[in-house]
């Protein structure tokens, strides 16, 4: 066989099995969360909004935080897309990771934006990673274990293709489902006004919790190797929706609770 064919085989085999290892919700999944977040804020917190971000939307800024990856001035803050810490422990009962996690990325975020003395920029800068770390915190596998990174290791198949368990969760089952970002926004479940405030209640760490209870479920639904197809989205691409939908009430909290104090 020639040796060029040869090396492009591996190429796409390693680019297919190794190197999916830092995706998030995917494009589509971001915007829809923020454009969820869009519903449910003040007009306070939409004006401030509109300026730091120059009239943009919540879901054109929503996938910042990954088209910055490419630059290295910005590799500092890859390590806060996610969270890995035991299940049966506490965040903080084991040593956070000294590059930072998404946490410790959420809460700066928090603290620039609330701060009276930094400048537009940074705000506008900690703001879009903000809209972005909130819709991380919703993907179960960016709250999973370190060892597999997430579930990037987990190969499965998705259909007929080569994929691995975090990809499916990303991207793969949003994808699968051909909607928009405006029409999965516009056709999330009705929710009751108790509903909603239930969904707002508590803080990061409480938000954290539930999705890494989320994240035991996800990695018993699958086994390495499995062919994943239509049974598995019937199942489970509910949970996707209601993350996204979560993920949109609550960033929509902590922008209110930031812009309006």
């Amino acid at each position: 066989m020639n040796t060029r064919y040869v090396l492009l085989s591996v190429f796409l085999l390693f680019s297919i099995y190794i190197l999916p290892a830092n995706y998030d919700w995917g494009k589509t999944g971001h915007r829809v969360t923020g454009e969820i977040a869009e519903k449910y804020l003040s007009k306070k917190t939409k004006r401030a909004i509109d300026e730091l971000l120059n009239g943009h939307s919540l879901a054109f800024v929503s996938i910042y935080a990954d088209e910055i990856k490419s630059d290295d001035r910005y590799r500092k803050y890859s390590a806060l897309h996610y969270v890995n810490f035991s299940f049966d422990k506490k965040y903080g009962e084991e040593t956070p990771s000294e590059r930072g996690d998404l946490i410790q990325g959420i809460g700066t975020c928090v603290e620039v934006l609330k701060s009276k003395t930094t400048t537009k920029d940074d705000k506008e800068f900690h703001l879009k990673m903000l809209i972005h770390f909130i819709g991380d915190l919703h993907q179960p596998l960016h709250v999973g274990r370190g060892e597999d990174k997430g579930g990037n290791d987990i190969q499965v198949r998705w259909f007929n293709e080569g994929s691995n368990l975090h990809r499916v969760w990303d991207s793969d089952m949003i994808d699968n489902y051909g909607m928009s970002y405006i029409e999965l926004s516009q056709n999330t479940d009705e929710l009751s006004l108790a509903q909603i405030n239930d969904i707002k209640k508590g803080d990061v760490l409480d938000w954290t919790y539930e999705t890494q209870a989320l994240a035991k479920e996800v990695y018993a639904s699958a086994n390495v190797g499995e062919k994943l197809s239509y049974k598995y989205m019937y199942e489970q691409f509910p949970i996707v929706r209601a993350q996204l939908q979560k993920g949109g009430i609550r960033l929509a909290k902590m922008l209110n609770d930031i812009f309006e104090n």
